[in-house]
């Protein structure tokens, strides 16, 4: 019994690694881990894997600081799921139709994507966002899961949501940070710390799984490139300790571009999502002669090769996804 040879630790002493999964489960977890650690042979590498609740676990009760290294598992990316360029099309196409989770993107059968998705949410509400949240309020949240589906790439409203479910815009606010926390959605906040007029406080909402976006060809593209760059600067961050934010700008005037990358508090570059567009876009112009040290970017869904125009890349999405770091 895997339970009992974990509770008294009979694994082999010679094993270079030890793997736990959803150890969180277990009564007293962080003692347990913290005392494995401590007492373990010096060649011997630990893994410890689970849900997102793991994630949430982790940041309360007893301290593992200074034992641990914490690391990110994304949905599969262009960059990961083909082998060669002459495929990567291919491979974004299906990510931005089934999304990135292994199951449904390995599937072949519709049937099968759609069952495992609907058990896949279904197993969420049940079990997980019981576990931060009152049964009452379970209904609600589902509620605003399949409002959220359709607002992908808008800015966030806790009002206006507020007022399509009859709750407070504070209680949609903690809602919200329970998607989050589950890896259900993520936000997109603007950037504002060097540039003072991109004042706008909304967020945008985006899907882990692209699957699950309500939208035409444009926003589920939107959202598998957003899925992309987070894995992106997620990686960078745990892997190498840079750390990398993603957001997005708009100004006073409303003009905006999709995404932008920083690092440091200071914007690197700026990308924008066109499905067929490859004129850069009036807003990347702008932002070109106004902060000139920017990495300007256009990546197009449909288009044969890449161009450069007035110092702003115009890439073709697959191949530009394909050669990121994850």
């Amino acid at each position: 019994d895997d339970a009992l040879v974990i509770q008294k630790r009979q694994w082999p002493l010679s094993a270079d690694l030890v793997v736990f999964d959803e150890i969180h489960k277990m009564k007293k977890w962080k003692m347990f881990l913290k005392g494995t650690f401590d007492t373990k042979p010096p060649h011997m590498a630990i893994l410890v894997t689970g849900s997102a609740r793991l994630d949430t676990f982790r940041q309360t009760g007893d301290s593992l600081a200074g034992r641990y290294f914490h690391y990110r598992l994304h949905p599969l990316t262009v960059k990961e799921a083909c082998e060669k360029e002459a495929v990567a099309r291919d491979v974004l196409d299906r990510l931005m139709i089934v999304g990135g989770f292994p199951e449904p993107y390995l599937a072949r059968d519709v049937q099968d994507i759609e069952r495992w998705r609907n058990q896949y949410y279904t197993d969420l509400v049940r079990e997980d966002i019981v576990d931060f949240s009152r049964i009452h309020e379970v209904r609600a949240i589902r509620m605003l899961l399949e409002l959220l589906r359709s607002r992908v790439g808008s800015p966030l409203s806790y009002r206006a949501l507020g007022e399509d479910l009859q709750i407070a815009p504070n209680t949609v606010r903690k809602y919200v940070a329970i998607l989050e926390s589950l890896y259900i959605i993520f936000l997109v906040r603007p950037f504002h710390r060097n540039i003072a007029r991109a004042i706008t406080k909304e967020p945008k909402v985006y899907f882990f799984d692209s699957g699950c976006v309500k939208g035409d060809d444009g926003i589920r593209f939107e959202n598998t490139v957003a899925v992309s760059l987070l894995k992106n600067a997620h990686y960078h961050c745990d892997a190498s300790g840079k750390l990398q934010e993603l957001h997005y700008l708009r100004d006073k005037e409303s003009r905006e571009i999709d995404f932008v990358v920083a690092r440091d508090g200071r914007i690197q570059e700026a990308i924008e999502v066109k499905l067929s567009d490859s004129t850069p876009s009036k807003n990347l112009h702008y932002f070109k002669q106004k902060y000139p040290n920017i990495h300007y970017t256009q990546l197009v869904l449909n288009l044969p090769q890449a161009r450069e125009i007035n110092g702003i890349r115009v890439e073709p999405a697959a191949k530009w996804l394909m050669n990121l770091a994850v």
